[in-house]
């Protein structure tokens, strides 16, 4: 990625103008900062917080954390943070806000003074571990403390310390996977810990809390899962479930044979309220589905994967990770040209250890990787755009609407990882004669020695060094022909190497089923070619289908089909009907203040991804499926 200058003139001539650097002392490092953060008004999505921050006389600059791990870019949710007051030897102190870089405040401490005293708010009504939607309900809440928390400008994030404590709701529990050094009633204080280990140990807490045993027996480490619910109801794990979550607990031990946490927690929110989202940390994962979510079979289906996927990322991610992902503080730019190893690699083990695990049925998996596979088949936007530049564009793709999204892709790093991987996958088994699979190189990119979390930076050598260790193949080349190129159809050669192919009939997807329920919409993506809400709205057309052919675009709104109001039934009818004739399906929509019909020539049915066996071909999807242990 090119890294985009940032202009440092204001705060240069800042300094000047005072005659000192910036930059805290080594001194003032080695004292660790003091944070409280009082979540009693949780309910109301505000957190407050007061950090005693060491300092001495003189210039100072603070800094809000702006590059998220995870999130890989300037997340930080500056625009929530608030209320912000400042103190020095009993004085209120005036702070300034840099000109250029928003996430930056410069003070001038007085004489004197040893620490300074700063007072703010975090408002949390859009910031749910950086996945949009409000952090906290009336009975919940879900604490990331790059929220609540400034820093010396400058300062390495491992060198910075930090005792922590917080103030929860009245008779409200928690899991986090800090250490708790004192707890009194509501109030928790943590063993002290560096902002690197804090930033990357979120907290959840609420009224309604479970707490699960993973580990079996005497093993170790620890691992433990933290359910939060708006209800006591959505609580309830299933015994297959809880097999379930044990035996990935297992297969992740056997994938990668080492563990690079002390311990490690599940903290699980499950709400109608607070935003749904997935965030990895070394040792735990943050991650929010909907409520009932363990009771209702489609919703349990939908987030099967959310938790292993971030699960395995504690492997891929947290302890294996893109060096240009790996930076010092949260202040420096991070590079994603990577992030097809990061995100796409994870979402192929994800996946696969919701399968082997149990989480989802072998039946499931494939009609997941039937829809992935479908919609980069159909994704427009390949003709023009690299998949490498999806994930370098990541700082403004993650936060467009659907419109168009098509055309301009999205974060496909994600799912054509996937497709990539199970690729690289296949040919490995073909070419080493079922002796080795990815599974191998698993062990060796991201085993090693079990202990405390730790960062192993690599690069795309890496990778190919690794992989070719594995099985002899000219690796480099494909991988820079898959992610580097542009390309009319996805990268099938996983599919069809393990003996599958796609194809596409009248009966529903179950991925998409299931969605269209939850999510109120409508997919006619492998028809007409757009998808729609239940009011009407044209979320997205696909350039090149026969919709985007008529004059239709997203945004607009199908008001009829044919002659009569517009329904997901009636557009179904219509699409068989129009299969036994040459006229075509009329869709009247409104655009602004203006109604027009569109001839829609269109004549071959519904179409829903699967996938179907290929005749006189070895099941290698079966082979990778089956667990490693037992």
């Amino acid at each position: 990625m090119v890294r985009s200058p940032r202009r440092r003139d204001f705060c240069f001539s800042f300094l000047l103008a005072i005659g000192s650097l910036t930059l805290a002392s080594p001194s003032v490092f080695s004292q660790s900062i003091r944070l409280h953060v009082d979540l009693t008004d949780a309910p109301r999505n505000i957190y407050h917080a007061r950090l005693n921050i060491p300092a001495k006389s003189g210039p100072m600059t603070l800094v809000f954390p702006e590059w998220i791990p995870g999130n890989h870019r300037p997340s930080g949710p500056i625009a929530g943070l608030t209320g912000i007051r400042m103190e020095a030897a009993g004085k209120t102190v005036t702070w300034q806000r840099d000109d250029v870089d928003m996430y930056a405040f410069h003070v001038v401490v007085p004489e004197a003074a040893q620490e300074l005293i700063v007072s703010l708010d975090a408002i949390t009504s859009n910031d749910s571990a950086g996945g949009g939607g409000p952090a906290a309900s009336s009975n919940l809440l879900d604490l990331n403390w790059n929220a609540v928390v400034l820093y010396p400008q400058g300062a390495d994030s491992d060198a910075v310390k930090f005792v922590a404590s917080v103030k929860l709701p009245t008779g409200w529990k928690f899991g986090s996977a800090l250490i708790p050094a004192h707890m009194s009633g509501d109030q928790v204080e943590f063993a002290p810990v560096s902002l690197t280990t804090l930033v990357d140990s979120p907290l959840i807490a609420g009224k309604h809390y479970r707490q699960i045993d993973l580990t079996s027996g005497s093993e170790t480490p620890m691992h433990q899962m933290d359910l939060v619910a708006d209800s006591e109801a959505d609580l309830a794990m299933k015994p297959e479930d809880l097999a379930a979550y044990r035996k990935l607990v297992a297969e992740t031990g056997a994938l990668f044979g080492a563990r690079h946490y002390r311990q490690y927690h599940f903290l699980y929110t499950l709400s109608g309220d607070v935003g749904q989202h997935g965030l990895e940390h070394h040792e735990s994962n943050d991650s929010a589905a909907a409520e009932r979510t363990l009771l209702d079979p489609d919703l349990h289906m939908l987030y099967g994967a959310l938790i292993p996927h971030e699960f395995a990322h504690s492997w891929n991610g947290k302890y294996r990770r893109p060096a240009g992902l790996a930076t010092r503080n949260y202040q420096e730019p991070m590079a994603g040209d990577l992030l097809w190893v990061y995100e796409g690699l994870t979402e192929y083990l994800g996946n696969m250890l919701a399968e082997r695990s149990g989480l989802w049925s072998a039946e499931q998996y494939r009609e997941a990787l039937a829809l992935t596979a479908a919609s980069l088949d159909h994704r427009s936007g390949r003709r023009w755009r690299p998949l490498e530049d999806t994930a370098r564009s990541v700082q403004t793709l993650r936060t467009l609407g659907p419109q168009w999204s098509n055309w301009r892709r999205g974060l496909d790093y994600y799912p054509e990882g996937e497709l990539i991987w199970l690729e690289v996958d296949s040919i490995i088994r073909q070419e080493t004669h079922g002796q080795r699979s990815l599974d191998d190189f698993c062990r060796r990119f991201h085993g090693g020695q079990s202990g405390p979390p730790a960062v192993v930076p690599y690069k795309f050598d890496d990778v190919v060094r690794t992989l070719s260790e594995v099985a002899p193949y000219d690796w480099a080349s494909l991988l820079k022909e898959r992610v580097s190129s542009t390309s009319t159809h996805a990268p099938m050669g996983g599919i069809e190497g393990d003996g599958w192919k796609v194809v596409y009939n009248g009966q529903p997807n179950a991925f998409t089923k299931a969605a269209e329920k939850k999510f109120k919409f409508a997919d006619f993506s492998y028809s007409l070619g757009f998808t729609v809400t239940e009011d009407g709205k044209l979320e997205d057309v696909i350039v090149g289908s026969p919709t985007y052919q008529s004059g239709i675009g997203p945004g607009m709104k199908l008001i009829a089909v044919n002659g009569r109001k517009w329904t997901p039934e009636v557009l179904h009818t219509a699409i068989k009907a129009a299969q036994a004739t040459v006229e075509p399906i009329d869709l009247l929509v409104e655009n602004g203040q203006f109604f027009q019909t569109y001839p829609v020539s269109y004549h071959e049915g519904d179409k829903n991804p699967h996938l179907e066996r290929v005749s006189g071909q070895p099941d290698l999807l079966e082979v990778m499926l089956t667990p490693l242990t037992h």
